[in-house]
């Protein structure tokens, strides 16, 4: 809030989306385009590499209960580094328009965050029972090596904490789109844990809302006196 000439309160007006906006860019959106490049290639390896060697890779980064009791830490990161479906897909179309959003209202480091959280917790809350129901006997131990791949935890969670950050009817629409795609995977029931962690990390996303809210604040806070700072750092 910033005070007109005549002394009353005035809405600082932030600017205007613009179609290249959409997109990331390398001073603007470092994380989103570095991320995006990574996904390139590793797409580009998983489509024209060995396909033996293509598999053992995908087999080696499947954040399932054996690897992640192994080895929980790389695993997640390895699995994250994966489109499932391809570079085609709809979470490939959505990473990029959601993250490059998300990043251009709380910067890089803030936007990694809600990727990472959504990630984590969507993987460990669908993988954790796997263990225990195969301990209890009611899966095979096949389930132990199910694939469990990809980057679609963390879009989810990153569109959840994105709607917060819009006005309303953008930020309905928003969740609708993702609660549709979502509840469609859901009601086809083709791969049901891989769909309640998407629900999940929606959720997770949306839990995220007061602190996103805040580092856009922060963040709008830093942008609108940083010219004034260097204004007045010439000034004798």
């Amino acid at each position: 809030m910033q005070r007109s000439a005549r002394g009353g309160p005035r809405r600082t007006r932030r600017p205007r989306s613009r179609p290249r906006h959409l997109l990331p860019t390398p001073a603007r959106t470092p994380f989103t385009l570095g991320y995006a490049l990574v996904l390139v290639l590793t797409s580009l390896f998983a489509e024209y590499a060995d396909p033996d060697l293509v598999s053992r890779v995908l087999r080696g980064s499947s954040t399932d209960v054996v690897h992640l009791a192994q080895a929980p830490g790389p695993v997640l990161a390895a699995s994250a580094l994966w489109i499932a479906g391809g570079i085609l897909s709809v979470f490939a179309l959505a990473f990029l328009l959601v993250l490059t959003a998300l990043e251009r209202r709380i910067g890089g480091l803030r936007t990694a965050g809600v990727f990472l959280l959504g990630h984590v917790v969507a993987t460990l809350a669908t993988e954790i029972p796997v263990g225990v129901w195969v301990l209890l006997g009611h899966l095979p131990g096949s389930s132990l090596h199910r694939y469990d791949y990809g980057i679609s935890f963390g879009v989810a969670a990153s569109a959840g904490a994105l709607a917060g950050l819009l006005t309303p009817w953008p930020r309905l629409l928003l969740l609708a789109v993702s609660a549709w795609l979502v509840g469609e995977g859901l009601v086809a029931f083709t791969d049901p844990l891989t769909d309640w962690g998407h629900l999940l990390a929606l959720a997770t996303g949306i839990a995220t809302w007061p602190w996103v809210r805040r580092a856009r604040r922060a963040r709008d806070r830093s942008q609108r006196t940083a010219p004034g700072e260097q204004s007045a750092a010439h000034v004798h």
